[in-house]
């Protein structure tokens, strides 16, 4: 049984979610060009599970992402995030539901270089963090990340997650085996 059949009951995710600095909301397809404008470097795609992106990628990632928002019940959640007050796509965030009967999701994001540093990756994670634990009910919420991205590793340790686990060569990332640090929080822990 897939995990889709499995979810009983929806809890909506309130779209779009606003912060003080920005607006996160569905991908669109006309968001391709900032899109590929980070996906496609290498800065940023180092320590990701993808990329650099061709522009054939980028398209299939909107692709995939538009797909997910249509199904029933949703459990993806790959939203943009658009810088306040033009609304400009500068990365990615997302949400996915990956136990439903442990109430457990992965948090992910993604920012253009120009945009890291500003607090914006740890502000877009804190909201998501939050629709979370109280739109869909979520229990329990884990983000992992190559160990060599220290940055990553700091916004998570500025949410209130904890180092739940160090892996060695955990994942094989383009020919590459990865170590990986696993992060959590739970709902008591951030809505305390």
């Amino acid at each position: 049984m897939t995990l889709r059949a499995r979810i009983r009951v929806q809890h909506p995710l309130s779209l779009p979610i606003e912060t003080p600095r920005l607006v996160l909301r569905d991908f669109r397809k006309a968001d391709f060009e900032a899109v590929h404008a980070y996906a496609s470097l290498e800065e940023v795609a180092r320590f990701m599970i993808w990329g650099p992106n061709t522009p054939a990628q980028s398209r299939a990632a909107i692709d995939g992402f538009i797909e997910d928002q249509r199904a029933k019940p949703r459990i993806v959640f790959d939203l943009a995030i658009t810088l306040k007050p033009k609304k400009r796509v500068i990365g990615g965030a997302g949400l996915r539901i990956t136990d439903w009967e442990s109430r457990t999701g992965d948090l992910g994001y993604v920012l253009h270089p120009d945009y890291w540093g500003h607090g914006l990756a740890e502000e877009a994670a804190r909201a998501l963090l939050d629709a979370g634990f109280t739109d869909l009910g979520l229990r329990r919420i884990v983000a992992s990340c190559d160990q060599r991205n220290r940055a990553s590793a700091r916004v998570m340790e500025k949410l209130g997650m904890r180092r739940e686990g160090a892996f060695r060569q955990s994942r094989l990332i383009q020919d590459h085996w990865r170590d990986e640090y696993l992060y959590a929080i739970l709902a008591e822990e951030f809505l305390d």
